[in-house]
């Protein structure tokens, strides 16, 4: 709260997205006056571009271009040689080129009026969506103009320069944000009625998408590296980035083909899984809307985190200089807030999702405990959430804790390892490649005992550690007679996320191929990945967590009861087959012959493990 608070009172984030005068006017905007500065404080609404009095010979000093700027209306798409033709201009289009307190019938009498106007001849120049600057298009100034901006974007530190990329490709990153979305919704559809056929096809797309988007990343990366006209610093960067997301996704390629392979004769267990997961969401229908409205969450929160994200990027205090021109100077300390922020936005992120896991998982063990099948208890998804919001929200954060632990060395990790990209020290890269991946599998491993640890707190009742010491000895118990199965569907709904992100990806790298010239699109491409990979985690976690819970229950469910018909079982006979058929023991000739229990019969109802 105290960042939060801080940015909104600090920063100033339509400085960045909008770009700004010598003067303190923020364009596109109503500004206040500032002290000292009597230029400050006009209407800017109708002025949204920024243009520089002297574009054909800007310099650069301490991260700031030495020439006068203004709020323009429009910028001139024709050359303009005399100071008439800078009137004209104003006269005709609306927009004055000159200092604001000159005014246009003035422009060829003022005997100052060279010194308030640009340097002519003013060359043609263009609106540039990027930073809504009018870039000059005459061949010489470009280049003096785009050099500047390379020598800016050089001298940023990373926080800024991860704010530059997110604000260019802002357009792309919601369009394929969406489309994630959209993607992720249809699969959870197609889960819910899957059969076999529907199984093979998404493997055979999910192998094209792999292959494809393999192919397209070393396409463009071949394409990047010999094109003549990569000049800009962050066009280069693009160049070391995509030749790491072509062997990124060449190594995932051949590692989950080789999955596929070795899991195909497995296929039908996993049919049938789905079979039975879809028969419990159809008890409870409101399951499939759970991804929505954490969904919704998540962008809402999302949206406010990067608002003040670009708060604190535009945190600074106005000072005016000689000539009543006005400079932001950024204040110290801004970057440890940013990373505090950070850590702020995994976090929240995890617990967010952690409370669907858990209301999903609540809603699944009222269902599997009821003795009467065909009469489902009232309203499951609701009083789920009454009871998460009444009694396990602690819960939810712990484990959103844990994981934003183990999540932070691999950022450490990842952020040391590009500065010794940098010196080329092998043994040390290969060490920490090592190190990231240990990280990696150990956030994988406690987001499954999360997992099996909010199920377990569903039924007891009992805290987060309690409840996560139950999960691991009930799991270690069991383990022979589920692992198999589950993790093959755990396999496949990892595969319908690998597909959500191969397209969403593909789409971004189509996009972003279109908007070369001095767009640092790596940012954007990974801020698109993760956000689709959330969203299809989302949405196919319903499916994943439903399938745990249903198999810790039943765990739970052989523990407690002993299939008599004092201790009938709450299982459903087809479960049973399934495990049985899935570990081909001896034991399941057992299952199959216990008594299932009737409708509306008494039983021992579960306790607490020990």
């Amino acid at each position: 709260m105290f960042i939060t608070g801080y940015a909104v009172m600090a920063g100033a984030a339509e400085r960045l997205v909008l770009g700004y005068d010598s003067f303190g006017n923020i364009c596109g905007r109503k500004n206040t006056p500032v002290k000292g500065a009597p230029l400050s404080g006009q209407d800017m609404t109708n002025k949204k571009y920024v243009f520089f009095l002297n574009s054909c010979s800007l310099e650069m000093q301490s991260l700031k271009i030495s020439s006068l700027s203004l709020c323009v209306s429009s910028c001139p798409q024709e050359q303009l040689n005399s100071l008439e033709d800078l009137q004209s201009f104003a006269r005709n289009n609306g927009s004055c080129l000159c200092i604001y307190n000159l005014n246009i019938s003035s422009y060829t009498l003022n005997p100052k009026a060279a010194e308030l106007c640009p340097t002519l001849p003013v060359p043609p120049s263009k609106s540039f969506p990027l930073f809504n600057r009018c870039v000059p298009q005459n061949p010489e100034c470009y280049s003096k103009y785009a050099s500047v901006l390379i020598s800016m974007v050089n001298e940023m530190d990373v926080f800024h320069r991860i704010l530059s990329a997110i604000l260019a490709g802002r357009d792309a990153v919601i369009g394929l944000s969406v489309l994630a979305l959209a993607f992720s919704f249809i699969l959870v559809l197609a889960f819910r009625f899957i059969r076999t056929l529907l199984v093979h096809t998404l493997i055979a797309l999910v192998v094209f998408g792999l292959l494809f988007v393999s192919g397209v990343l070393w396409w463009l990366y071949y394409d990047y590296r010999n094109d003549p006209s990569t000049e800009l610093e962050t066009e280069k960067e693009n160049v070391k980035f995509l030749l790491g997301y072509a062997i990124f996704s060449t190594i995932v390629t051949v590692v989950l083909l080789s999955l596929i392979l070795v899991l195909r004769k497995r296929l039908q267990f996993t049919v049938q899984l789905f079979r039975i997961v879809g028969k419990i969401i159809g008890r409870i229908p409101l399951l499939l809307f759970q991804p929505l409205w954490t969904f919704l969450i998540l962008i809402v929160f999302w949206v406010f985190w990067v608002a003040v994200l670009l708060s604190l990027g535009t945190a600074g205090t106005a000072q005016t200089t000689s000539g009543g021109q006005v400079e932001y100077r950024a204040l110290s300390g801004i970057c440890y807030m940013a990373w505090y922020h950070f850590v702020g936005l995994i976090w929240t992120s995890e617990f967010i999702l952690a409370c669907q896991e858990m209301t999903i998982a609540g809603a699944v063990v009222t269902c599997y405990f009821n003795r009467n099948k065909n009469s489902p208890p009232p309203h499951p998804v609701l009083s789920s959430i009454s009871v998460l919001f009444c009694y396990h929200l602690g819960t939810a954060v712990k484990g959103a804790f844990l994981v934003t632990i183990l999540r932070i060395p691999r950022i450490v990790l990842l952020y040391l390892y590009n500065i010794l990209n940098q010196k080329e020290s092998a043994c040390a890269k290969c060490l920490f490649k090592c190190c990231f991946c240990w990280c990696w599998c150990q956030e994988n491993c406690l987001r499954y005992f999360n997992q099996h640890a909010y199920t377990t707190t569903a039924v007891n009742g009992t805290n987060f550690c309690t409840s996560a010491k139950d999960a691991v000895f009930i799991l270690a118990k069991n383990s022979a007679k589920l692992a198999s199965i589950s993790c093959f569907g755990d396999f496949i709904l990892f595969l319908g996320k690998v597909f959500v992100v191969c397209f969403t990806v593909f789409g971004g790298l189509m996009a972003f191929n279109y908007h070369r010239e001095l767009q640092a699109w790596v940012v954007p491409l990974l801020l698109v990945g993760f956000f689709a990979y959330v969203m299809s985690h989302s949405f196919l976690s319903v499916f994943g967590v439903t399938a745990d819970a249903v198999f810790l229950c039943f765990a739970i469910d052989m523990e407690t009861n002993d299939g008599s018909a004092e201790k009938p079982y709450f299982v459903d006979q087809e479960l049973l087959t399934l495990v049985s058929q899935s570990n081909k023991l001896t034991e399941g000739q057992k299952y199959r012959s216990v008594r299932p229990f009737q409708d509306n019969e008494d039983g021992t109802e579960l306790q607490p493990m020990v």
